[in-house]
This record gives structure tokens, sequence and C-alpha cells, in this order.
């Protein structure tokens, strides 16, 4: 009899746990974008798979009161429901900066300096924040701890390489501003490491020099099929192997 209830108490448990992860999962889901921003001769996508039921990654594009558009994408430390909670944590205090109108190294700044007065131990996120000025075809990116984003121009790809220390690691730390103009038909890739990182059979990952390879290969594909691509190929890489870390994009194009 111990033994009978004993064995439903762990499924009732089991089930419990399951409801609270789709709960989880569909919280992570409402913090996403609902489907692409086509707006102000622009149109921004995007693709999310997390490794688990909720993942660290977390992404979102929006129009701005001032007629720009603001993105950010980011990768909390570690995985499953512990790096989801800390990604509320980070987007919640990011939604509260992003509305300044503040150029993005001065929002990465603020964001780092808040993640540290509520630090957490072993806790931090590697972010990239960017906004658009489409009047001036401008945009103005700042990076901490994340490879990229490219830039894609017709037939040619090519890196950014911005640096910046993960907000929630060190009090202090702050963060430059790069800005560049777009041209008709340009866009800028953002990525989280779990693309890159995707690991075959033989222990060797994709690499930012095949993803760069990727994009340039297949450039002219519309926004969304450019996505899917890059997507497919990290999972036929990885065949054999499963996916080890959750992916994110954000793929930005101008289109005059």
């Amino acid at each position: 009899m111990d033994t009978i209830e004993g064995t439903l108490e762990s499924q009732a448990l089991e089930r419990l746990r399951e409801q609270e992860l789709e709960e989880a999962r569909s919280i992570q889901r409402v913090m996403q974008p609902a489907g692409s921003l086509r707006t102000a001769g622009v149109t921004v996508s995007h693709e999310f798979q997390p490794v688990a039921h909720v993942g660290g990654d977390f992404l979102d594009y929006f129009e701005l009161s001032d007629g720009k558009i603001g993105l950010y994408l980011g990768d909390v430390s570690g995985k499953g429901l512990p790096a989801a909670m800390y990604a509320a944590l980070a987007v919640g205090t990011l939604r509260g900066v992003q509305k300044t109108g503040q150029s993005p190294g001065t929002v990465l700044t603020t964001l780092n300096n808040r993640l540290n007065i509520r630090g957490l131990p072993r806790r931090y996120v590697a972010i990239q924040y960017a906004v658009y000025d489409p009047a001036r075809r401008e945009m103005q990116v700042a990076s901490a701890g994340m490879a990229g984003p490219f830039v894609l121009s017709p037939g040619r790809c090519r890196a950014l390489n911005l640096c910046g220390v993960p907000p929630g690691l060190f009090a202090g730390s702050t963060y430059e501003t790069h800005s560049m103009t777009l041209e008709p038909g340009d866009a800028v890739l953002f990525f989280s490491d779990g693309i890159p990182e995707a690991m075959n059979v033989e222990g060797e990952s994709l690499g930012l020099d095949r993803l760069l390879a990727l994009c340039e290969e297949n450039c002219q594909e519309a926004d969304g099929e450019l996505l899917a691509r890059l997507f497919r190929e990290a999972e036929h890489f990885g065949i054999g192997q499963g996916q080890h870390d959750d992916m994110a994009a954000a793929l930005f194009v101008c289109l005059g």
C-alpha cells in the first residue's frame, strides 16, 4: 500500500511540475514578439528554439514613441527554469530602461547597475541592444558578451566585433555605442551563441566562420527564409548530438 501511495504521489508531483513548466513556457512566449514587425521602411523577424521547455534566451523588437525602432536579444547564463526566471528579471529591468530615449550603451550600463543591485551568484546576461532611426537610416547598437551582430549587404557579410562585459557580472561596467548607416537592402543579424556553438558528433562546433559563410550564401533570401535556413543548418550540423543550448535570432532588414 505504501508503495502504491508513493507512486501516486510521485505521479501527482510530476503532473504538477509539467503544468508549472507549461505555464512558464506560456509566460516566456508572451515575452517574445507575436510576429514580424513591418514599419517605417524596415522589417524585423525572429526565430526562437529553446533546448528545454523554457530557456534563458530572450528577444523583442518594438516601435518607440519617437518613431525609432528598438531591438534586443539576450542570453542568460544557465539553462531551464532558473535561467528563464533570470531572463524575466532582465527583461523587466530592460523594459523599464529602454523607454528613456538613452543610447544603447547607456541603456546597457543602467541595466548592469540594476542587475548588480539585485545580484545573484553565477547569474549574468549577455545581450545586444539596438535602436534604429528610419529618418536617417542609422542604427546604434551596443553589445555585452555576445558575438556579432552580422551586417549583411548584397553579396557580402561582415561581423561587428563589439566588446562588453555581460551585465550582472561586475558593478561599474560601461558600454560603448556603435553607429552605422544602413542602405536599402542591408540587413543586421542578431543571434545567441546556441547557433554557432551547435556541436556535431566529433565535438566540433558550427563556428562563426561557417555561420558567416552561410549568411553570405543566402543573403538574398527573404528575411524569414534566411532565419529558417540558418536554424536548419545548425540542426543538421548537430545531427546525432542533439541541441545542447537555446537558439534565438532576429533579422533586421532595411527596405529603404
